[in-house]
Parts: structure tokens; sequence; C-alpha cells
């Protein structure tokens, strides 16, 4: 580029071309599409594709059955997959709940029986646990129970194993283990509250009139702070039944609990009809086995009498 080319000022448009410019059909054409028209255009084009993507979804992936029948609960009650499933999700929630309040009561009564002016502390300190992740807490039980993790690694450094077991992870064992532990907080608590509400002076007067610890502990204690132990077993039983991470992680094909078998008839198998009545029959069953529970405890109650 010369020198003069660069000192030379901007060519401009002439007035009559630009007009002539703006004039042309194409420019006139364009500056009709303002934006209020190609909004209005989003707005009718788009629901017409999205209809026509949910009729192409339905006619070639999902076909549901709109006609009342009971053959999926039929499904779901009599077929032994399923069957299975759920014995094995209540029988495992059940014992879940069982070990839970029994590691828990120790603990609450220790608290409010024996904390002092500590007890917000010792509250404090089980409160931690929460304050990660609930997939970290069941990843960190995948290692601890896995076959190079922490305990096999310590039997075998014991002697009391000569090389690592395979019976610790992928079994309804590991889900037991790994949720009684990821639960045991939401049992402690409602029992420390129900603890603290138990009058000192009648577990005094049972002392006074003869009765030693356990016994003062079995006629009064223990009974004052059932509604809490009712509370922790049905805080714990009922949200683990339809536990879906703990199994799919460390519960293997031996763990597997009908939250998976749920998730599987929404997701893969696209039979959604399935999946719906395998989640109310949990359900009800669920809230049979609860009303059961507190009922043969305050049965158990009035026999203690």
């Amino acid at each position: 580029m010369t020198a003069a080319a660069e000192g030379s000022p901007p060519l401009r448009m002439s007035r009559a071309r630009r007009n002539a410019l703006l004039q042309s059909e194409p420019v006139q054409g364009f500056a009709l599409i303002s934006p209020t028209f190609l909004y209005a255009l989003v707005l009718l084009v788009l629901p017409i594709l999205v209809v026509f993507a949910h009729s192409f979804w339905t006619q070639n992936y999902l076909t549901i059955d709109h006609a009342f029948t009971l053959e999926n609960y039929r499904i779901a009650l009599t077929e032994p997959i399923y069957r299975d499933l759920l014995w094995r999700s209540l029988y495992i929630s059940l014992t879940v709940s069982v070990l839970t309040v029994i590691l828990a009561y120790p603990i609450a009564y220790f608290i409010s029986f024996h904390g002092g002016r500590h007890k917000s502390l010792w509250l404090f300190l089980i409160t931690i646990p929460f304050w990660t992740s609930y997939l970290l807490r069941v990843m960190s039980w995948k290692v601890i129970l896995g076959y190079n993790g922490v305990l096999n690694s310590g039997l075998m450094g014991l002697g009391i194993i000569d090389e690592p077991s395979t019976a610790l992870l992928y079994n309804s064992s590991a889900v037991i283990i790994t949720l009684t532990h990821a639960w045991a907080t939401f049992a402690i608590l409602p029992i420390f509250v129900s603890l603290e509400k138990v009058d000192r002076t009648l577990v005094e007067a049972a002392t006074d009139l003869g009765d030693g610890p356990l016994r003062s502990f079995l006629r009064v204690t223990l009974p004052l702070s059932t509604p809490g132990v009712i509370s922790a077993m049905l805080i714990v039983m009922i949200p683990t039944v339809g536990d879906y991470v703990t199994p799919k992680l460390v519960g293997g094909k031996d763990g597997v609990m009908i939250a998976n078998a749920i998730q599987a008839q929404f997701g893969k198998a696209s039979n959604w009809p399935l999946g719906a009545a395998l989640s109310v029959t949990t359900m009800v069953i669920v809230t049979l086995m609860a009303g059961a529970t507190v009922l043969i405890i305050r049965a158990a109650q009035r026999l203690a009498r």
C-alpha cells in the first residue's frame, strides 16, 4: 500500500446511491422481518415441533395402554423376581431400623443422662457426618469393605485371614452396614429428645424403692422413651425401603432392592405402568409394616407393665 493511499480519506457512499440501496426489494423485504415477527413465528412453530416429537416418540418408542387394568399389580405381587426384591427390601429395611435403634439408644442415653453441660457439643459432633455428601459416605464404605480395603487389610495384618475376603462387599450385608451407619443420626436425635422428657425424679424414686440400675431402666426409663424408639424406627425404616444409591454401589446382584427395579422400569424398560404399580405396592406394604411395628411395640410395652 502506498503512502498516498494510506493517507487518503475513507470512501463514502453517496446519498443517492445509499437511498437506492435502501429502496431495493431485498433490503425492503428484510426490513419487514421485525423482532416481533420472528418471536411470533417461533411461538407458532415451536408447539408444532413439540407435538410432532411427542407423537413420533410415542409411536416409535413408547406405547402405553390407557385401558383400566390390574394386570400390573398382579405382576408386581406374583412375579417371583419382584416378590423376592420386595421381601428383600423389607427385610433389609427392618434389620437396618432395629440395628440402628440398638446402636443409637446407648449413645442417646449417655448424652441425655451423662452429657452434662456438654450435651450440645455431643449433638454437634453427631451431626458432623452430614457435612459430607451421602454419596461420599457410601463410597467410603465401599473402600472400607472392598477386596483391598481397610477391613481386609486389617484382618490380614492381625493374622485372622490369609487372603482378602470377597464376602464383605456386594451383598445384602454390605447394604445393611452402610445404611445403618448412614441413618444412625436420624435414630439418635428422636431417642435423645424422648429421653430428655423423662422425669428424673421417677428414676430416683425407683432407686429409692429398691430397684437396681437395670430394673429401674427397664421399668421406668425404657417405657417412657418408647415414643422416641418408635419414631426412630419409622424414620429409618420407611426411607431405607426405597433406597436406590446404596444397593447400586455396594449391593451387587445379591443386594438389589425394589427401588432399583422401579428405576429400571421407568428407565431402560420404559414400562411406566408396571413401575407405578411397583411403587404403589411398595408404599402400601411399607405403610402396613410400619403400622404393625407400632402395634407390636405398644403391645410389648403393655406386657412389660
